[in-house]
């Protein structure tokens, strides 16, 4: 199981802006919550957010370069996951793959793709019961 996951952002006050609305949809609420950083928690996992020192700001981040490519969520239903994808678009969420929605991942692999403000690729996505 994992602990907790802890990523570095370029922008800390609008990455939390996107995760309070991300998060809260999927039931995490605010853990901790310091000056240059926040954490949101469910059950017993949690995930920290941490504003990046200005040495390193302007590095960017790549998903096809080596380390974390994607965070998947999971949810109950593929209703769930259109809810969620609507509302995300709606706040100009950039979608991945839309072309392909709600089967990017393969035919019986009902999810939706998209990017954080740090252009961290996200997935939503509700598995075959």
């Amino acid at each position: 199981m994992i602990h907790h996951i802890e990523l570095y952002v370029r922008d800390l006050a609008e990455t939390q802006q996107f995760y309070d609305f991300l998060l809260s949809e999927l039931n995490y609420s605010i853990y901790q919550q310091w000056d240059n950083g926040i954490s949101y928690k469910f059950e017993d996992t949690y995930i920290v957010f941490v504003q990046v020192t200005a040495a390193y700001k302007n590095n960017g981040y790549h998903r096809k370069n080596i380390g974390l490519n994607h965070l998947a969520f999971q949810v109950n239903s593929t209703s769930q996951v259109n809810h969620l994808r609507k509302k995300l678009l709606a706040r100009g969420t950039q979608e991945l793959y839309a072309e392909l929605y709600p089967f990017a991942g393969g035919p019986t692999h009902y999810a939706f793709y998209f990017e954080d403000p740090d252009r961290l690729k996200l997935e939503i996505v509700a598995e075959p019961k």
